[in-house]
């Protein structure tokens, strides 16, 4: 008999895992920056900042801005088996791909498996991310403030769409100077920004079918939108062949007008069983060499434009006590920027140890992450994407145990 444990995830809680620079409260309306940056200072009950994260906002930068025609190399067959050979006995259930460039004149690129087809899990939510941010540059092109105004100013309320999901997110309650930490709630109301760092962040997948109700909505209403309540039923009264269509073509198209394979790196399909039921979708998939190129994209500044790729830059840099491929202690003075994904699944008639991260009928984990090391001014800056599918092994010890490799290997490369 088997039982379902499926952790679609970023079983990211908000506590140990959130994201975004914290000097930046006031200019994105993220209230929730405001109380851990009071928590880094000793001023409130919280963690602590490693030292890596702790850049603001204006020290994120894209490191290939000026190299327009660089794309991504042919593996190094060198730097691959050496890579390769970090991930031990069960390297053929990994796919990896590690791209260094911390000297950009002299890249380096290893690749193993690099176009095995997985779910991406939580991953997905940077195509939604780049979907969104895709849409918004749409709507004003060559207007950032304009940009930064419809994510700051536009009020999202949770309903059916985000149910279910057992993921927390933060409230900051600043009257009182204190947190409250709970899943969402049907009525829930915060700015735009404030929803996709809950789906980024705290890796809410109700914060993230949120994010895709209004990323189908500006899609369809366009200058029109944000619309009333009552006016959203024209888009999902609609016959559900088309809902499905407008979805798909709000979520996947963007991903193919930034040069990628829709056919090696999509999200297709709602985060929640509440949203699937509204709106039918299909399958999601990614590669790590088309995720590999959605970051260099990224970082070049290609990204839908500059200032979108250095927002998803910053939606990706990670503060707090860090998980999984990001919590190798080799890590601690680099800046991260970094999201995983996770689906596993017990048979424990077969192994009645099986649990969490340990799947033994399937048990796929995905990171993406670029180092900076150190950070503010690094030495080393590299980028890594990596899934897999060991069974019976704690796949999130397994990616830290890469990480800290591989970090030894790219120090010792700077020698």
């Amino acid at each position: 008999m088997i039982a379902g444990l499926a952790g679609l995830i970023g079983l990211l809680l908000p506590a140990t895992l959130p994201a975004y620079p914290l000097d930046a409260a006031e200019e994105t309306g993220i209230e929730r920056l405001e109380g851990y940056r009071l928590a880094n200072q000793g001023e409130i009950a919280g963690n602590r900042l490693p030292p890596g994260a702790l850049l603001d906002r204006d020290q994120i930068r894209l490191r290939l801005t000026d190299r327009a025609t660089f794309e991504l190399p042919e593996a190094d067959p060198a730097f691959t088996r050496r890579v390769v050979d970090l991930l031990g006995a069960e390297a053929s259930r990994y796919s990896v791909s590690v791209l260094d460039i911390s000297d950009p004149e002299r890249p380096r690129y290893a690749e193993h498996n690099g176009v095995t087809r997985r779910t991406p899990g939580s991953v997905g939510k940077v195509m939604l991310a780049t979907a969104l941010l895709q849409q918004i540059a749409d709507r004003y092109p060559d207007d950032i403030e304009a940009q930064q105004r419809l994510l700051r100013e536009t009020p999202v309320t949770a309903d059916t769409f985000i149910q279910w999901d057992s993921h927390t997110v933060p409230f900051w309650d600043g009257e009182n100077r204190r947190f409250t930490r709970r899943p969402l709630r049907v009525g829930d109301t915060a700015n735009l920004w404030t929803y996709l760092d809950w789906a980024m962040s705290a890796s809410s997948n109700a914060a993230a079918s949120a994010v895709m109700k209004q990323l189908m909505l500006l899609h369809y209403f366009g200058d029109d939108y944000p619309v009333a309540p009552e006016r959203e039923a024209e888009l999902f009264d609609r016959p559900p062949a088309e809902r499905r269509d407008i979805l798909l073509e709000a979520l996947v198209e963007p991903i193919a007008r930034n040069g990628l394979d829709t056919d090696q790196l999509r999200q297709g399909a709602f985060f929640t069983s509440g949203g699937k039921a509204r709106v039918a979708g299909t399958n999601s998939l990614g590669t790590t060499r088309e995720l590999m190129r959605l970051l260099v994209k990224m970082e070049k500044g290609k990204l839908v434009d500059e200032w979108s790729s250095r927002e998803l830059k910053r939606l990706l840099y990670m503060t707090q006590r860090r998980i999984r491929y990001a919590s190798s202690p080799a890590l601690r003075d680099a800046a991260v920027f970094f999201k995983s994904g996770s689906l596993y699944k017990c048979d424990r008639e077969a192994n009645p140890d099986c649990g969490k991260y340990r799947g033994n009928v399937y048990n796929y984990m995905h990171s993406v992450a670029i180092v900076e090391h150190p950070a503010g001014d690094p030495k080393q800056v590299y980028l890594v994407t990596m899934t897999s599918n060991v069974l019976n092994k704690n796949s999130a010890v397994a990616h830290q145990s890469f990480a800290t490799q591989l970090h030894r290997l790219m120090e010792a490369g700077q020698e």
